[in-house]
């Protein structure tokens, strides 16, 4: 469900959210994914619906990967 938040809190929310995804940890993580959603599906191997999950180092849905089984993701 999309935040209600004002113009200028969205914009703000939106320039951190864009610095966060450009720090080298998460392009790195990016760059992992695609290369093992493209080898799977090479594979012929069923990802629509998971997530690559980098500390199980597997594919798991999308559920399961938000949250960490209700651990939270503030320690990854």
């Amino acid at each position: 469900m999309k935040q209600k938040l004002s113009k200028k809190a969205a914009a703000a929310k939106k320039a951190r959210d864009l610095a966060y995804a450009l720090t080298p940890r998460r392009r790195k993580m990016k760059a992992e994914n695609q290369r093992r959603r493209r080898a799977a599906a090479k594979k012929g191997i069923k990802i629509k619906g998971m997530d690559y999950d980098h500390r199980r180092k597997k594919f798991v849905s999308v559920k399961v990967n938000r949250g960490n089984g209700g651990r939270g993701t503030k320690k990854e």
